[in-house]
């Protein structure tokens, strides 16, 4: 694989074998014996420090600037803590175990084809992928120790936490309207009679008037009125969480540190 192949992943976005995104390769790691890239730090935002995920597998797509890795984001998020520096061996072993990768496949080249390394206990190399073949000694020298200190992973996870739900009842209400209305009453019209040249009879006689009113009728029809629905808003918050952590402290004997303060 050529070096130029390599440097075009350094950041390139990183996904997970069903698509979904992880972060931006900042660092390709090559194997000590063979050369091949097998490592590549990822910067996840999960936590303060880059992940590490294997290459072996991984479908490089430089149209869109994107590494396909065979490998699940949930793996990602428990990967064993890496300071950034070389891997050593031991390392790189607890690292094959928590992704389950054979050490022997670990290799990987353009095309995602493994690379076969020669053996499975050699350290890796880091940082630019011309780097490779330096020992750990070489880096830090014999004089040297490294500090170590824990750090806090924090990250949030959806989960349920209640059930809301709407629910319809038939209630009853009085309602009270005015109608108005008619109704026919009967009074009595008296009219004079002038010409009195007729004659008449007197006797018994009877005249009806039918009379007419309004009757209210009441009915009753169901019409939609309102549409409901529960709608749920995502609300911004914030949870103070606090843990112990440990770290590793330096201290010096038989040193005098009037000398250092020049």
């Amino acid at each position: 694989m050529s070096k130029s192949t390599l440097e075009s992943l350094i950041g390139a976005t990183a996904y997970d074998e069903r698509g979904d995104k992880i972060g931006k390769v900042k660092q390709i790691y090559l194997d000590n014996q063979s050369g091949a890239p097998t490592w590549a730090a990822v910067s996840t935002g999960f936590f303060s420090h880059d992940s590490l995920v294997p290459l072996a597998g991984a479908e490089h797509r430089p149209d869109d600037d994107s590494i396909r890795l065979h490998v699940d984001k949930e793996l990602v998020k428990t990967a064993p803590y890496h300071d950034g520096s070389r891997i050593s061996a031991q390392s790189e072993q607890e690292l094959f175990r928590h992704y389950h990768v054979d050490p022997r496949a670990s290799g990987w080249n353009a095309e995602g084809r493994p690379r076969i390394r020669p053996e499975d206990d050699a350290p890796m190399t880091h940082g630019n992928p011309a780097m490779r073949g330096q020992s750990d000694t070489a880096r830090y020298g014999d004089d040297s120790m490294v500090r170590s200190e824990e750090q806090l992973r924090v990250d949030t996870e959806s989960e349920e936490v209640g059930t809301a739900r709407l629910h319809k009842s038939v209630v009853t209400e009085e309602q009270t309207f005015k109608v108005p209305v008619t109704h026919e009453e009967v009074h009595v019209e008296r009219e004079p009679i002038t010409d009195r040249s007729g004659r008449t009879t007197i006797g018994e006689e009877d005249r009806e008037v039918t009379l007419h009113a309004d009757q209210v009728h009441v009915d009753k029809e169901a019409v939609p009125v309102e549409r409901v629905r529960l709608a749920v808003d995502e609300v911004e918050d914030e949870k103070t969480v606090s843990e112990t952590v440990r770290k590793e402290r330096v201290e010096t004997e038989g040193v005098d540190d009037r000398r250092r303060e020049h």
